[in-house]
Protein backbone atom coordinates (compact mmCIF):
# COMPACT_ATOMS: atom_id res chain seq x y z
CA UNK A 1 0.00 0.00 0.00
CA UNK A 2 1.51 3.95 -0.69
CA UNK A 3 2.59 5.39 1.81
CA UNK A 4 1.03 9.09 2.51
CA UNK A 5 3.18 11.66 1.77
CA UNK A 6 4.49 13.71 4.54
CA UNK A 7 4.02 17.39 2.91
CA UNK A 8 1.43 18.64 0.15
CA UNK A 9 1.73 22.44 -0.53
CA UNK A 10 -1.09 24.25 -2.15
CA UNK A 11 -0.78 27.65 -3.42
CA UNK A 12 0.21 29.21 -6.56
CA UNK A 13 2.96 29.63 -8.45
CA UNK A 14 5.37 31.77 -10.52
CA UNK A 15 7.94 32.87 -12.57
CA UNK A 16 10.04 35.40 -10.50
CA UNK A 17 12.21 37.93 -12.81
CA UNK A 18 14.64 39.97 -10.17
CA UNK A 19 15.68 43.16 -11.84
CA UNK A 20 18.80 44.27 -9.78
CA UNK A 21 18.62 48.47 -9.81
CA UNK A 22 21.47 50.31 -9.72
CA UNK A 23 22.76 51.69 -6.73
CA UNK A 24 24.66 54.28 -7.55
CA UNK A 25 21.97 55.93 -9.54
CA UNK A 26 19.78 56.06 -6.38
CA UNK A 27 19.61 59.82 -5.93
CA UNK A 28 19.00 60.30 -9.92
CA UNK A 29 17.26 57.64 -11.59
CA UNK A 30 15.05 56.22 -8.56
CA UNK A 31 14.61 57.08 -4.93
CA UNK A 32 14.44 54.52 -2.18
CA UNK A 33 13.31 55.59 1.14
CA UNK A 34 13.25 52.91 3.79
CA UNK A 35 12.02 55.18 6.61
CA UNK A 36 8.64 55.65 4.25
CA UNK A 37 8.91 52.63 2.47
CA UNK A 38 9.13 53.39 -0.82
CA UNK A 39 10.76 53.01 -4.49
CA UNK A 40 10.22 56.15 -6.49
CA UNK A 41 11.10 56.67 -10.14
CA UNK A 42 10.54 59.34 -12.41
CA UNK A 43 7.20 58.94 -15.09
CA UNK A 44 8.13 58.62 -17.96
CA UNK A 45 11.98 57.44 -17.34
CA UNK A 46 14.59 55.27 -18.68
CA UNK A 47 15.39 53.69 -15.37
CA UNK A 48 19.12 51.80 -15.86
CA UNK A 49 19.55 48.32 -14.05
CA UNK A 50 22.64 46.46 -13.18
CA UNK A 51 21.53 42.75 -14.27
CA UNK A 52 18.09 40.34 -14.20
CA UNK A 53 18.09 36.83 -13.15
CA UNK A 54 14.92 34.13 -14.03
CA UNK A 55 14.21 32.30 -11.22
CA UNK A 56 11.50 29.40 -12.28
CA UNK A 57 8.68 27.85 -10.07
CA UNK A 58 8.84 30.41 -6.96
CA UNK A 59 6.21 31.21 -4.44
CA UNK A 60 5.54 30.66 -1.31
CA UNK A 61 4.09 27.28 -1.63
CA UNK A 62 6.58 26.08 -4.12
CA UNK A 63 9.10 27.48 -1.70
CA UNK A 64 7.87 25.45 0.89
CA UNK A 65 8.20 22.26 -0.88
CA UNK A 66 11.62 22.62 -2.24
CA UNK A 67 12.38 23.80 1.99
CA UNK A 68 10.64 20.51 3.30
CA UNK A 69 11.63 17.91 -0.02
CA UNK A 70 15.50 19.12 0.77
CA UNK A 71 14.84 18.37 4.61
CA UNK A 72 14.36 15.03 4.04
CA UNK A 73 10.39 15.12 4.04
CA UNK A 74 7.99 13.30 0.83
CA UNK A 75 6.15 16.36 -0.60
CA UNK A 76 3.64 17.01 -3.39
CA UNK A 77 2.48 20.84 -4.89
CA UNK A 78 -0.94 21.20 -5.50
CA UNK A 79 -0.68 24.39 -8.16
CA UNK A 80 -1.54 25.10 -11.47
CA UNK A 81 0.37 26.49 -14.45
CA UNK A 82 0.11 27.18 -17.74
CA UNK A 83 1.15 24.93 -20.27
CA UNK A 84 4.00 27.16 -22.05
CA UNK A 85 7.49 27.78 -21.93
CA UNK A 86 7.49 29.32 -18.28
CA UNK A 87 5.24 26.49 -16.65
CA UNK A 88 7.61 23.79 -18.51
CA UNK A 89 10.93 25.22 -16.67
CA UNK A 90 9.14 25.53 -13.45
CA UNK A 91 8.00 22.15 -13.77
CA UNK A 92 11.61 20.74 -14.54
CA UNK A 93 12.82 22.58 -11.53
CA UNK A 94 10.40 21.42 -8.93
CA UNK A 95 10.74 17.56 -10.12
CA UNK A 96 14.82 18.06 -10.22
CA UNK A 97 14.41 19.01 -6.40
CA UNK A 98 12.61 15.41 -6.34
CA UNK A 99 8.90 16.79 -5.37
CA UNK A 100 5.97 14.71 -6.73
CA UNK A 101 4.64 16.26 -9.74
CA UNK A 102 0.90 14.31 -9.59
CA UNK A 103 -1.31 17.42 -8.42
CA UNK A 104 0.70 20.27 -10.66
CA UNK A 105 -2.33 20.78 -13.24
CA UNK A 106 -0.62 22.64 -16.62
CA UNK A 107 -3.44 24.23 -18.61
CA UNK A 108 -3.73 24.67 -22.25
CA UNK A 109 -4.27 27.53 -23.81
CA UNK A 110 -3.02 29.66 -20.11
CA UNK A 111 -0.16 31.64 -19.18
CA UNK A 112 2.35 30.67 -15.66
CA UNK A 113 2.24 33.25 -13.46
CA UNK A 114 4.84 35.75 -13.83
CA UNK A 115 6.20 38.62 -11.62
CA UNK A 116 9.21 41.20 -11.35
CA UNK A 117 10.84 41.66 -8.51
CA UNK A 118 12.52 45.64 -8.15
CA UNK A 119 15.68 44.64 -5.99
CA UNK A 120 17.54 47.34 -4.45
CA UNK A 121 20.26 46.70 -1.56
CA UNK A 122 18.80 44.11 0.31
CA UNK A 123 15.16 44.45 0.01
CA UNK A 124 12.72 44.44 -3.15
CA UNK A 125 9.18 45.74 -4.50
CA UNK A 126 7.31 43.02 -6.25
CA UNK A 127 5.39 43.42 -9.41
CA UNK A 128 2.25 40.43 -8.77
CA UNK A 129 -0.15 39.14 -11.49
CA UNK A 130 -1.95 35.79 -10.38
CA UNK A 131 -3.25 33.95 -13.78
CA UNK A 132 -6.63 32.87 -13.10
CA UNK A 133 -7.03 29.25 -12.77
CA UNK A 134 -9.66 26.53 -12.21
CA UNK A 135 -8.52 25.77 -9.19
CA UNK A 136 -9.15 22.03 -7.20
CA UNK A 137 -7.88 19.39 -4.84
CA UNK A 138 -6.86 16.31 -6.83
CA UNK A 139 -5.71 14.08 -4.02
CA UNK A 140 -5.57 10.33 -4.91
CA UNK A 141 -4.77 7.79 -2.35
CA UNK A 142 -3.77 8.00 1.23
CA UNK A 143 -4.44 10.92 3.17
CA UNK A 144 -1.29 13.39 3.58
CA UNK A 145 0.48 13.93 6.89
CA UNK A 146 0.41 17.17 6.54
CA UNK A 147 -0.81 20.69 3.92
CA UNK A 148 0.49 23.57 3.98
CA UNK A 149 -1.97 26.53 2.40
CA UNK A 150 -0.48 29.82 1.18
CA UNK A 151 -0.89 32.28 -1.47
CA UNK A 152 -3.72 32.09 -3.86
CA UNK A 153 -5.13 34.43 -6.27
CA UNK A 154 -8.46 36.18 -6.08
CA UNK A 155 -10.43 33.61 -7.46
CA UNK A 156 -9.73 30.96 -5.31
CA UNK A 157 -12.47 31.57 -2.28
CA UNK A 158 -14.55 28.58 -3.24
CA UNK A 159 -11.50 26.57 -3.10
CA UNK A 160 -10.99 27.44 0.30
CA UNK A 161 -14.52 25.42 1.22
CA UNK A 162 -12.70 22.72 -0.87
CA UNK A 163 -9.43 22.56 1.37
CA UNK A 164 -11.87 22.68 5.11
CA UNK A 165 -14.06 19.42 3.19
CA UNK A 166 -11.17 17.73 2.62
CA UNK A 167 -9.50 17.95 6.42
CA UNK A 168 -13.18 17.39 8.05
CA UNK A 169 -13.05 14.17 6.36
CA UNK A 170 -9.41 13.52 6.50
CA UNK A 171 -8.59 14.70 10.27
CA UNK A 172 -5.28 12.91 10.25
CA UNK A 173 -4.41 15.96 7.88
CA UNK A 174 -2.86 18.62 9.82
CA UNK A 175 -3.01 21.33 8.69
CA UNK A 176 -0.43 24.85 8.17
CA UNK A 177 -1.69 27.89 7.14
CA UNK A 178 0.58 31.21 6.21
CA UNK A 179 -1.73 33.61 4.49
CA UNK A 180 -1.02 35.58 1.48
CA UNK A 181 -2.35 38.92 0.56
CA UNK A 182 -5.93 38.06 -0.97
CA UNK A 183 -6.09 35.10 2.15
CA UNK A 184 -5.55 38.25 4.81
CA UNK A 185 -7.83 40.46 2.87
CA UNK A 186 -10.60 38.47 2.78
CA UNK A 187 -10.47 38.64 6.79
CA UNK A 188 -10.96 35.68 9.66
CA UNK A 189 -14.56 35.60 9.48
CA UNK A 190 -14.52 34.57 5.45
CA UNK A 191 -11.84 31.83 6.09
CA UNK A 192 -13.25 30.78 9.89
CA UNK A 193 -13.51 27.12 8.53
CA UNK A 194 -9.60 27.38 7.79
CA UNK A 195 -8.80 28.98 10.80
CA UNK A 196 -10.65 26.76 12.78
CA UNK A 197 -8.61 23.72 11.38
CA UNK A 198 -5.27 24.80 11.51
CA UNK A 199 -2.26 23.32 13.16
CA UNK A 200 -0.09 25.72 13.19
CA UNK A 201 -0.20 29.48 11.51
CA UNK A 202 2.26 31.72 10.29
CA UNK A 203 2.50 35.58 10.08
CA UNK A 204 4.68 38.94 11.00
CA UNK A 205 2.99 41.07 13.76
CA UNK A 206 1.74 43.71 10.84
CA UNK A 207 -0.26 40.77 9.25
CA UNK A 208 -1.79 39.65 12.73
CA UNK A 209 -2.73 42.94 13.85
CA UNK A 210 -4.76 43.27 10.08
CA UNK A 211 -6.43 39.92 11.02
CA UNK A 212 -6.81 40.37 14.44
CA UNK A 213 -8.03 43.79 14.02
CA UNK A 214 -6.19 45.49 17.00
CA UNK A 215 -3.15 47.88 17.96
CA UNK A 216 -1.92 45.29 20.32
CA UNK A 217 2.00 46.07 20.45
CA UNK A 218 3.21 42.58 21.91
CA UNK A 219 4.13 40.18 19.45
CA UNK A 220 3.88 37.37 21.71
CA UNK A 221 0.40 38.84 23.07
CA UNK A 222 -0.65 38.47 19.44
CA UNK A 223 0.38 35.21 19.42
CA UNK A 224 -2.12 34.50 21.94
CA UNK A 225 -4.77 36.14 19.97
CA UNK A 226 -4.18 34.11 17.50
CA UNK A 227 -5.26 31.30 18.72
CA UNK A 228 -8.48 32.25 19.73
CA UNK A 229 -9.20 31.95 15.51
CA UNK A 230 -8.44 28.31 15.93
CA UNK A 231 -5.39 27.79 15.08
CA UNK A 232 -3.49 25.06 17.88
CA UNK A 233 -0.12 27.06 17.59
CA UNK A 234 0.30 30.47 16.58
CA UNK A 235 4.05 31.72 15.44
CA UNK A 236 4.36 35.74 14.90
CA UNK A 237 7.47 36.81 13.33
CA UNK A 238 8.82 40.44 13.65
CA UNK A 239 12.01 40.62 11.32
CA UNK A 240 15.07 41.29 12.60
CA UNK A 241 13.35 41.35 16.59
CA UNK A 242 13.08 37.72 16.07
CA UNK A 243 10.04 35.61 16.71
CA UNK A 244 7.27 34.68 19.02
CA UNK A 245 5.73 30.96 19.42
CA UNK A 246 2.34 29.87 21.96
CA UNK A 247 1.02 26.65 21.75
CA UNK A 248 -2.09 27.09 23.56
CA UNK A 249 -0.19 26.58 26.94
CA UNK A 250 3.45 27.76 26.94
CA UNK A 251 4.71 30.78 24.73
CA UNK A 252 8.07 30.94 23.22
CA UNK A 253 11.06 33.70 22.06
CA UNK A 254 13.54 32.94 19.39
CA UNK A 255 16.06 35.69 18.38
CA UNK A 256 17.28 35.44 14.82
CA UNK A 257 20.22 33.27 13.33
CA UNK A 258 23.36 35.57 13.55
CA UNK A 259 24.04 36.43 9.79
CA UNK A 260 27.62 35.50 8.22
CA UNK A 261 27.61 38.53 6.08
CA UNK A 262 24.67 40.95 5.16
CA UNK A 263 21.75 39.96 3.32
CA UNK A 264 21.95 39.55 -0.11
CA UNK A 265 17.78 39.54 -1.40
CA UNK A 266 15.14 38.76 1.73
CA UNK A 267 13.04 37.28 -0.96
CA UNK A 268 11.16 33.78 0.58
CA UNK A 269 12.58 34.50 4.39
CA UNK A 270 9.74 34.37 5.45
CA UNK A 271 8.53 30.99 3.73
CA UNK A 272 11.92 29.30 4.28
CA UNK A 273 11.20 29.99 7.99
CA UNK A 274 7.27 28.53 7.82
CA UNK A 275 8.31 25.65 6.00
CA UNK A 276 10.96 24.74 8.29
CA UNK A 277 8.85 25.04 11.51
CA UNK A 278 6.71 22.96 9.52
CA UNK A 279 8.79 20.52 8.19
CA UNK A 280 10.80 19.65 11.75
CA UNK A 281 7.20 19.29 13.44
CA UNK A 282 6.85 16.89 10.46
CA UNK A 283 9.85 15.34 11.54
CA UNK A 284 8.92 14.76 15.19
CA UNK A 285 10.37 18.26 16.75
CA UNK A 286 7.94 20.02 19.37
CA UNK A 287 7.62 23.32 18.79
CA UNK A 288 9.80 24.82 20.90
CA UNK A 289 12.50 22.69 18.72
CA UNK A 290 11.16 23.98 15.80
CA UNK A 291 11.47 27.25 16.56
CA UNK A 292 15.36 26.83 17.03
CA UNK A 293 15.73 25.22 13.00
CA UNK A 294 13.21 28.03 11.17
CA UNK A 295 15.45 31.13 11.74
CA UNK A 296 18.62 29.15 10.07
CA UNK A 297 16.62 28.24 6.69
CA UNK A 298 15.50 32.01 6.87
CA UNK A 299 19.41 32.99 7.15
CA UNK A 300 20.38 30.60 4.16
CA UNK A 301 17.97 31.99 1.78
CA UNK A 302 18.94 35.97 2.55
CA UNK A 303 22.22 35.37 1.53
CA UNK A 304 21.61 34.08 -2.03
CA UNK A 305 18.95 35.24 -4.83
CA UNK A 306 15.72 34.34 -5.16
CA UNK A 307 13.52 31.75 -2.46
CA UNK A 308 15.19 28.51 -3.02
CA UNK A 309 19.32 28.31 -3.37
CA UNK A 310 20.14 29.19 0.12
CA UNK A 311 17.37 26.30 1.71
CA UNK A 312 19.23 24.26 3.30
CA UNK A 313 19.35 20.13 4.30
CA UNK A 314 18.53 19.03 7.41
CA UNK A 315 22.16 18.03 7.86
CA UNK A 316 23.07 21.34 7.46
CA UNK A 317 20.28 22.69 9.91
CA UNK A 318 21.78 20.36 12.50
CA UNK A 319 25.63 21.53 11.78
CA UNK A 320 24.62 25.37 12.31
CA UNK A 321 22.69 24.43 15.38
CA UNK A 322 25.85 23.17 16.62
CA UNK A 323 28.18 25.78 15.85
CA UNK A 324 25.36 28.36 16.86
CA UNK A 325 26.21 31.39 19.62
CA UNK A 326 25.39 30.90 23.28
CA UNK A 327 22.70 33.56 22.72
CA UNK A 328 21.11 31.29 19.75
CA UNK A 329 18.66 29.64 22.22
CA UNK A 330 15.15 29.40 22.46
CA UNK A 331 13.17 31.46 25.88
CA UNK A 332 10.51 30.51 27.41
CA UNK A 333 8.01 33.40 28.49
Amino acid sequence: MENPLDFVAIGDTAVDAFIRLKETGAHTDHRVDKNLGELCMPFGAKVPYDFVKIVYAEGNAANACVSAARLGLKTALVTDMGKDDAGEKCLKSLTAEGIDSRYIEMNEGMKTSYHYVLWYGDDRTILTKHEIFPYKLPLTGPAPKWFYLTSLGETSLEFHNEIADYLSSHPETKLAFQPGTFQIKQGAETLKHIYAKTEVFFCNVEEARLILKTEEPEPKNLAKMMTTLGPKIAVITDGSNGAYVYDGKDSWFMPIYPDPQPAYERTGAGDAFSSTFVSALALGKTPAEAITWAPINSMSVVQKIGAQEGLLTRAKIEEALATAPASYKEARL
